[in-house]
């Protein structure tokens, strides 16, 4: 559900009042963790139920951050904001052979949020056109690196998007298992470290929920 427009909220009213005043100004405030997760139950459950691992993997981003306050805060410019919602976004390779980012907001109902990975990312797509929901919702960006194997990737830091964001590639098979290695990258005013640890073992236990 998409909601309310973003409001900018009072950083010493929040948990993050402290890592404000550290990180807003740093020259490079962005953190990556890496880390390799056990996406056996998503490939399954995709086989099974016809339905794209990558939108199984951003269903799982969506859970895993839901309960977590601080990803509703996003630095945005010398501001810190409140969002009431998230979306997670994808990159979309579109008809001409260029790329588009999509958001797709994000719901806990599965079935709702893959109607609408179908409908956007379809939409992006056919039109060349980027899908925004930043104005409304706090976006986790992705990006799915599908043509190799990646060991750990590291996103590039502009200063204008503080998002968080997470890279992964190609999954990889060990016997009867399937492991992906995947990079999360968060601006250290949104999250602590031990936010992040947190949100990583929410999404193997989301993707183990997978049923």
């Amino acid at each position: 559900m998409i909601g309310s427009m973003a409001k900018q909220t009072d950083p010493s009213k929040t948990s993050r009042a402290k890592a404000f005043d550290l990180w807003m100004k740093a020259a490079n405030p962005m953190v990556t963790f890496i880390k390799t997760i056990d996406v056996t139950n998503a490939v399954r459950y995709g086989k099974k139920k016809n339905m794209k691992f990558n939108m199984l993997m951003l269903y799982c981003v969506g859970m895993a951050a839901k309960d977590i306050d601080e990803f509703y805060l996003l630095p945005v410019g010398d501001k810190l904001m409140q969002y009431d919602t998230i979306a997670v976004n994808t990159i979309v390779k579109n008809k001409d052979g260029g790329i588009n980012s999509c958001d797709i907001p994000f719901s806990t109902e599965l079935d709702r949020f893959n109607s609408d990975y179908i409908k956007y990312t379809a939409a992006s797509a056919e039109k060349c056109e980027d899908k925004d929901l930043s104005q409304d919702n706090m976006v986790i960006g992705t990006s799915a690196i599908v043509e190799t194997e990646l060991d750990g990737a590291v996103g590039i830091y502009s200063g204008m998007f503080n998002n968080p964001f997470i890279i992964w590639s190609r999954y990889r098979k060990k016997g009867f298992r399937c492991y992906l290695t995947l990079s999360f990258q968060f601006h250290h005013t949104q999250l602590d470290g031990s936010h992040a640890g947190r949100f990583l073992e929410d999404l193997q236990r989301e993707i183990k929920r997978l049923k």
